[in-house]
């Protein structure tokens, strides 16, 4: 077994590579985990080029409602966010738990609908944030003294839970959007006002063993979590003695539960001082990183051309769909550039029927182009 974990972390090292013109070094790694198998935890770390070694900064992503979207994700998805913690001094880690993604190991962090599974499910994410940690350990360019741990959604609680473990060397935590929601894929609420009482119970149980400075990021168009309940979930956590500075911001875009996807320029500010009180992080921000020389399609509008640098900044694998009278739709964080493609395509066919694949992460691939 031991082995089989240096295997794969040496062919995690020997897939590292330059990202946006060395500004700085992308990873694609594996993370070696018992539970996960030989294939182990599928992650992406984002630091400087130079410098270090960098605190890490462990970014743990949310729990999409269909569980059929679970394989479908890729740790590509909070690439621009890794960016931002990297422009901050931290190597940021995205990391891939059991069940999701490529991933190997079964999905372990089933809730619903019974609220006593609450403790399983931190034990499991917990187990998953361990392992990533350990395999940076030892590591000349990332240091787990002084690290930060950040997660949206059920990434959240899964943050706030590492906190609850006593982890050594994780410093503070930022919880965006925090927590779980027992949902049907359609939307629909189930049992919700179970869901909601076991929540605040499992957030009391976690205050109860956290003693870190955390910041929670709630907006109040929430869909899953409304200010009333972020409400109860605070109450509960600092009346059993967490630590948790919550910032209640006014309603962002359709839903304010993505705001840390959507809304980075949004939460940078609060992370910022939220980083400096702890004394953690840079003080000077690391310019971002720079952008692939490609001309936008000539014949997009304003909005379209904003939209074109919002996908060069995005990170693999992504595709811009362009139509000839300038409709147009980009993806990005897929699993391969296929889906970026079939997925841009299908977007930008809502608006024309004649929209053809103009970039592929940052290339043009010209006449080769695929067509609808």
């Amino acid at each position: 077994m031991k082995r089989a974990a240096w295997v794969i972390l040496a062919l995690a090292l020997a897939a590292m590579q330059p990202a946006a013109a060395q500004d700085y070094v992308r990873e694609d790694l594996r993370i070696p985990m018992p539970a996960a198998g030989p294939h182990g935890l599928e992650a992406l770390l984002v630091r400087p080029a130079t410098g270090g070694p960098w605190p890490l900064a462990l970014l743990s992503h949310g729990t999409p409602t269909d569980p059929a979207e679970r394989p479908k994700m890729s740790p590509y998805l909070l690439y621009r966010q890794a960016v931002e913690f990297a422009r901050r001094g931290f190597a940021a880690l995205v990391v891939l738990r059991r069940g999701y993604g490529d991933s190997g190991g079964s999905y372990a962090e089933s809730t619903c609908c019974n609220p006593g599974l609450f403790p399983s499910s931190f034990q499991a994410t917990s187990a998953d944030l361990h392992a990533a940690i350990a395999a940076m350990k030892g590591r000349s360019d990332v240091t787990t003294q002084g690290m930060i741990a950040v997660g949206t959604s059920a990434g959240g609680l899964a943050s706030v839970a590492l906190a609850a473990d006593s982890t050594p060397g994780l410093a503070a935590v930022i919880n965006f959007a925090g927590g779980r929601r027992w949902r049907k894929p359609g939307g629909e609420d189930i049992q919700p006002t179970d869901s909601e009482t076991a929540l605040v119970a499992a957030y009391k149980l976690l205050g109860a063993r956290a003693r870190l400075p955390m910041l929670w990021i709630y907006a109040a168009n929430d869909s899953y979590f409304g200010p009333g309940l972020v409400r109860r979930m605070h109450e509960a956590f600092t009346a059993a003695g967490g630590q948790a500075r919550l910032i209640n911001l006014p309603a962002f875009g359709d839903d304010g539960h993505y705001l840390f996807s959507r809304g980075i320029a949004t939460w940078t500010p609060i992370v910022d001082e939220f980083l400096r009180s702890q004394n953690l992080g840079r003080r000077a921000l690391l310019p971002p990183p720079r952008l692939a020389a490609l001309p936008p399609p000539p014949q997009l509008g304003e909005k379209g051309r904003a939209g074109f640098v919002d996908y060069l900044a995005a990170g693999p694998h992504k595709a811009f769909a362009v139509s000839p009278r300038g409709a147009w739709s980009s993806r990005s964080g897929q699993r391969t550039a296929a889906d970026a493609q079939a997925t841009a395509l299908e977007a930008c066919g809502k608006y024309a029927a004649d929209c053809t694949v103009y970039a592929i992460d940052d290339a043009l691939p010209g006449k080769a182009a695929i067509s609808r």
